[in-house]
């Protein structure tokens, strides 16, 4: 089983993101989610070896067939696609 990085603050929504450790977008998602003060929990998924990737890769592929990065998964029941501040921003007044 994959156990996610935890960052802490406040929890607005049980947030996740799928990563790459050398993406940009990913590291201003990770930046903007701090910024806010929000907590989320993150996974790298090119750090992952064997098992722990191919499982990665389905839970993406759930919410985003194209497994780009970053997938921001809410609550399990919606997801954000790539860098959408607007977006990614509104989690804040939830």
């Amino acid at each position: 089983m994959i156990k996610p990085v935890h960052v802490e603050g406040r929890k607005a929504a049980n947030i996740t993101i799928y990563t790459l450790s050398t993406c940009g977008w990913c590291k201003k998602t990770k930046a903007l989610l701090q910024e806010l003060g929000l907590a989320y929990d993150y996974i790298d998924v090119d750090l992952l070896n064997g098992m722990d990737s191919d499982e990665a890769q389905e839970q993406i592929k759930k919410w985003n067939p194209t497994c780009s990065f970053p997938t921001i998964v809410i609550n399990g029941e919606e997801c954000i696609v790539g860098f959408q501040e607007e977006r990614i921003r509104s989690l804040a007044e939830q």
